[in-house]
């Protein structure tokens, strides 16, 4: 009886804090199941949730300082994971597109805004500006709708993305200068010292965090401190920017970028990031900014009317044009460009703070003693409306053309997908191998392949106790790490005579198409293991072989050195083997510096115009180069080097002394060597090359099954 008494229920707003807790999970969670029922985005029934339990609703919950933490932490969270889901490639093959659009969106609504407040809302000049700068900038609130979609690397949102961080540099910066111009600070001194801190910001975040993060994450395996990690860097990163005089969402998006290349797409780390804010975080936020709206006051004042009027004109009108003009700008189809202004339309974070702080400065008094402020009560209440309004059409918008793209690009995956099942094989041999083996497994797979991996291990003498025990563990581990990352591994225990032999009977009644064998740890390629290799392993000519020696965690790989023999292209598995080592620089954002002959490097070029990934292309004109290359790997380096088995096209004597190479060059190195597979596959009875390389037909589907939407 006690307990009920304390928690207060009588008395409103709720202070108890388990109490208020569960109220706002009762509303996280059931926003979702009610509206998706009815095709609306539960972003919105967050916001109407918050509005209606807020202190303007029913006041049940008081905006305090919890829901301030948490809802900043979402709205960092939200701008963390567009920088961290962003591929780096194609943000850099489209940054051209990404300042062509922050133009259109900065430019467009600012100029309506400025008409608007100026000649309609006869306000004065500066504050003209800085009423126009609020429409410049937008939230990407219905990011996490797109991202479940699975079109996030899609080019529209990739431009929108990129802009997002412009627009909003912009919109604080002419917040900043207005500011500034109210205290009389604008001067060469002013500027000198706005550009030397973001200088500094920039570079902190940019190349100080990657070396922080990759030093920690080669240190630290603890998964927990892993994650706990990651949200330090996005508020050290907040605060720096804070610190530099931009606002923290800033901070939170170079964080993104700065982590991007270690935590790759396919990982149980990103699977915890992405799982923790779109479940906690980012709802919080969302109910948050709700709490902020008052429906009373529009019935208050005509003028609020008129002023929210000219807001949504300016803001919702500028950001639709601006959408249409880098649509037809880029010959973006219809839906990219719809979802272009569904994720710019949204006004929330940066147009609250630079509407607060306007309404803070007071630029003088009336006769009866009434503050005259930069930004009127007026302007205030009608960014409320704006925000309600602009995140619904932003919700339903992308909801819409995101639904739409997928659909668009589901079908072209399906009629340009290989027949062919992918089927990967991780054999499990060592326990401390176990991890390393299964991020490589999660890097190289399609993206669409949730539940077609195998992990398997090999016992040879059933009555030994130990080996049965160690078989449980290493399966476990291995199931328990692919589930981390939404992956079903399937855990084989086979009983034969050799590893070898029950690898290969595995295989046969999988139809394995990957196999992945790792090396022991601590040691290179025995002589014992190259017979296995070549009497073994090789034995099965339809699979694509992967040997895997790691020396550290393959998230923290900057660079990969990839060496081709001539005539490789020559092999039936090579555009195969090649998608393979398409998909870890895709997945880890890691470079990806290519050594193969002029033909090969021509193939990779045109590849690389279809998927886009960090790389540099080496022309060479003998084997002795890539040794070279291969021979200079530097710390954080790895290697991939492309086999071939003895009478294969692309096979020539100094490749049977790799081995002894490797040993002596690259143990303190990750390397992976890649036996393309001899055979089509097990039916065939004659080995098929690709000969005509002007057809990208069979490229085009696998890197529909290998990237799918």
């Amino acid at each position: 009886m006690m307990t009920l008494l304390n928690l207060h229920i009588g008395s409103l707003p709720i202070e108890d804090p388990v109490l208020k807790f569960l109220l706002e999970l009762i509303i996280i969670l059931s926003a979702p199941l009610l509206l998706n029922k009815i095709k609306v985005p539960h972003l919105l029934g967050l916001l109407i949730a918050g509005a209606v339990v807020g202190p303007n609703g029913f006041n049940l919950l008081s905006r305090d300082s919890s829901v301030v933490v948490t809802g900043t932490t979402g709205l960092l969270y939200i701008m963390f994971l567009a920088g961290l889901e962003i591929d780096m490639g194609d943000f850099k093959k489209n940054m051209g597109k990404s300042i062509t659009f922050t133009v259109f969106t900065f430019a467009v609504p600012f100029i309506l805004g400025l008409i608007g407040g100026y000649y309609v809302l006869h306000f004065s000049m500066l504050t003209s500006v800085l009423f126009a700068s609020l429409f410049s900038s937008h939230t990407l609130i219905a990011y996490p709708i797109v991202s479940k979609m699975g079109v996030a690397k899609n080019l529209s949102v990739n431009i929108t993305v990129g802009g997002t961080m412009l627009t909003d540099v912009l919109s604080l910066l002419v917040l900043a200068v207005v500011v500034g111009m109210t205290q009389g600070e604008v001067n060469s001194a002013f500027w000198l010292r706005l550009g030397l801190s973001v200088a500094a910001f920039s570079l902190t975040v940019l190349f100080i965090f990657p070396i922080i993060g990759r030093w920690f994450f080669k240190k630290v395996d603890d998964k927990i401190s892993q994650y706990i990690f990651v949200l330090v860097m996005i508020y050290l990163a907040a605060v720096l920017a804070e610190l530099a005089g931009i606002e923290a969402i800033i901070g939170a998006f170079f964080a993104g970028l700065a982590l991007n290349r270690l935590i790759p797409h396919t990982s149980a780390l990103m699977n915890r990031v992405e799982f923790v804010g779109n479940a906690i975080f980012i709802p919080f936020f969302l109910i948050s900014v709700g709490m902020l709206i008052d429906f009373t006051v529009f019935f208050k004042s005509l003028e609020t009317l008129v002023v929210a009027a000219v807001m949504l004109v300016a803001s919702i009108g500028g950001k639709y044009l601006a959408a249409v003009f880098t649509q037809k700008t880029f010959r973006l189809t219809k839906d990219e460009g719809m979802i272009i202004f569904g994720l710019s339309s949204a006004s929330a974070a940066a147009t609250l703070a630079a509407v607060m702080v306007g309404y803070n400065i007071i630029l003088s008094e009336t006769e009866s003693g009434e503050p005259v402020r930069l930004l009127s009560e007026h302007v205030l209440n009608g960014s409320i409306l704006l925000i309600l309004i602009s995140c619904t059409i932003s919700s339903f918008v992308s909801m819409s053309s995101a639904a739409k793209i997928a659909e668009a690009d589901n079908e072209a995956t399906a009629s340009g997908e290989n027949p062919e099942s992918e089927n990967i094989l991780i054999a499990v041999n060592y326990e401390d191998a176990v991890e390393k083996s299964v991020n490589l497994g999660l890097l190289i797979k399609a993206g669409h392949n949730k539940d077609r991996l195998f992990a398997l291990n090999v016992i040879n003498d059933e009555k030994n106790e130990s080996s049965v025990r160690n078989a449980e563990k290493t399966l476990h581990t291995a199931v328990t790490l692919a589930a981390a990352a939404d992956v079903q591994i399937r855990p084989l225990t086979r009983y034969d005579s050799d590893v070898a032999t029950g690898i290969s009977n595995v295989i046969k009644e999988q139809k394995i198409t990957d196999l992945i064998v790792a090396l022991q740890p601590g040691k290179g390629l025995t002589p014992s293991f190259v017979y296995n290799l070549t009497n073994g392993y090789l034995q099965n000519e339809n699979v694509n072989t992967l040997i895997y020696h790691a020396a550290q965690p393959i998230s923290t790989i900057k660079k990969y050195i990839v060496l081709i023999p001539p005539k490789a292209d020559k092999e039936p598995g090579f555009f195969h083997a090649l998608l393979r080592v398409w998909n870890i620089g895709k997945s880890s954002g890691s470079e990806m510096a290519f050594y193969a002959s002029a033909p090969i490097i021509s193939i990779i070029g045109r590849v690389a115009g279809k998927s886009a990934i960090e790389l540099s292309l080496h022309t060479i004109d003998y084997w002795g180069e890539a040794e070279q290359a291969a021979a200079s790997l530097e710390a954080d380096e790895g290697l991939i080097l492309f086999m071939a088995k003895r009478g294969m096209a692309s096979f020539f004597p100094r490749m049977g002394q790799m081995p002894d190479f490797l040993n002596q060059h690259a143990l303190e190195n990750n390397f992976l060597l890649i036996y393309p597979f001899s055979q089509q596959n097990a039916d065939e009875t004659e080995k098929r090359s690709v000969s005509n390389h002007d057809d990208f037909v069979e490229i085009g589907r696998m890197i529909g099954k290998i990237f799918p939407a």
